[in-house]
């Protein structure tokens, strides 16, 4: 199966024919967010065909369809649904994980103020596959508009007879529950957030046991991410061979893409995986005018950066696999020639220092140490022997601690080295940063328009 950029090349297609809008085809409608306006596009009709089917042929058919989870590692969720023990006379859990804190990344929130139907419906039907009786949101407590529009959705969805007793008739009982946490980044690691429902400090867990074993109360547990559950409803009422006609052959269907900083039309971008960044600037307008692309994260922060060299990457989880960095969680963060590569990965390095929960040495430590270097080297007080230290701090965490937050502490560090090393030494040698507006000649020519960029 072709990816997009080989369709668009070989038909000749504009690129804004290739969005494909489902999660957020009617976004921009007048109370998009109500059970009405849901129902009016097809809402709960995918929950119907899934309740004529048996639970195991609902979880091979999400499998067959090719869905991965949407959260970061991609892992298909079908599999993650079968790996529920049946039979084992516990109770099990749905737990959706909208936890979301990554900086650039803001898919999940918006899905969930404009469309929360598309997610109670995934989760009903993902709860009917793995023979949950009680599923829990755990939502980004900071979030308080979208926090109340959920509540008025579920209470929606109760009073029609999506949620609770005998769930259209099928025999299926159902309790959701919203939860709220406390704004911790930690939190958004699967085992973190299962400890901080339980009431206890979020902090990972030792794996195994894997929660599909033993997870939320010590009970299987499925735990996936808003988009990944949002998705599934569409699969069942559209077919998973219309999902699988977007796309490529390994990671089919449609996605949000996150297209955020110093771009002319920032916003989500709903696309077959496999789109490239050079396609979605043409669609939103390029760059701001008068500026050129620098280097951008394909999937937030704590994936690899990339360069200008890398517009045309299809923005798969094997093309940008290829590439050397992570599809992540698709927050397509774009940063023009202004920018001082130091100063944002110190930014970057310090929330992760500031939300490392402390429990492995590695991360704990570590991020400390690397926080230090790139405060003294963006200030000019730094050493070329810092760079190498960096590099070897960072790899002394990646793939050391207790859960992925210290890879992906690590990542901005080793990509930003490989591509811009110049500019960590031009910082050390010139005693300062050279996109200081006070010195830079970058800034000479409009020093206004440019003023507050990189604070």
């Amino acid at each position: 199966m072709m990816t997009l950029a080989a369709e668009i090349d070989k038909n000749g297609t504009s690129p804004e024919k290739l969005l494909a809008p489902v999660l957020s085809a009617f976004w921009d409608e007048p109370e998009s967010w109500t059970l009405e306006t849901y129902r009016r596009h097809e809402g709960y009709e995918g929950l119907r065909k899934a309740l004529a089917m048996s639970p195991d042929d609902l979880i091979a058919y999400v499998k067959d369809s090719g869905l991965r989870g949407r959260g970061g590692a991609g892992f298909p969720t079908g599999m993650k649904w079968q790996f529920i023990p049946q039979g084992d006379g516990k109770p099990h859990y749905l737990v959706v994980n909208a936890d979301e804190s990554e900086p650039g990344t803001c898919k999940d929130i918006p899905l969930l103020f404009a469309n929360p139907h598309s997610l109670i419906e995934g989760i009903v039907i993902a709860c009917y596959a793995i023979r949950s009786s009680h599923a829990f949101i755990y939502l980004r407590g900071e979030v308080v508009p979208v926090l109340r529009r959920l509540h008025e959705a579920v209470r929606e969805a109760y009073e029609a007879g999506y949620l609770g007793k005998d769930i259209l008739g099928s025999g299926l009982d159902l309790e959701l529950t919203v939860h709220a946490g406390a704004g911790a980044y930690i939190c958004g690691e699967e085992t973190a957030l299962l400890d901080s429902l339980e009431g206890r400090r979020g902090q990972p867990r030792l794996r195994p046991p894997f929660p599909a074993v033993a997870g939320l109360y010590a009970c299987p547990t499925v735990v996936n991410n808003v988009e990944s559950i949002a998705s599934v409803p569409a699969i069942l009422n559209k077919g998973k061979d219309w999902f699988k006609s977007m796309g490529s052959e390994k990671s089919p269907g449609f996605t949000l893409y996150s297209l955020s900083g110093h771009v002319a039309g920032p916003g989500q971008y709903e696309a077959p995986l496999g789109v490239t960044l050079r396609q979605l600037l043409d669609i939103s307008g390029g760059m701001r005018p008068g500026h050129r692309l620098k280097f951008w994260t394909p999937g937030g922060s704590s994936t690899p950066m990339f360069t200008e060299e890398h517009l045309d990457v299809p923005l798969d989880y094997e093309g940008v696999g290829a590439a050397g960095s992570m599809l992540g969680t698709k927050a397509l963060q774009c940063f023009d020639e202004t920018t001082c590569v130091v100063r944002a990965v110190t930014r970057w390095t310090e929330f992760y220092a500031h939300e490392s929960c402390g429990k492995c040495t590695p991360c704990r430590e570590g991020t400390y140490w690397l926080v230090q270097l790139l405060r003294d080297i963006e200030a000019g007080k730094g050493q070329m022997s810092d760079l190498d230290k960096l590099n070897d701090i960072a790899d002394n965490i990646n793939g050391k601690s207790f859960c992925a937050l210290g890879d992906g502490a690590a990542s901005p560090i080793f990509s930003s080295l490989k591509y811009f090393r110049e500019e960590y030494e031009q910082h050390i040698t010139g005693q300062g940063c050279p996109f200081d507006p006070a010195k830079s000649t970058v800034w000479a020519d409009d020093k206004n328009a440019h003023r507050g960029v990189n604070a």
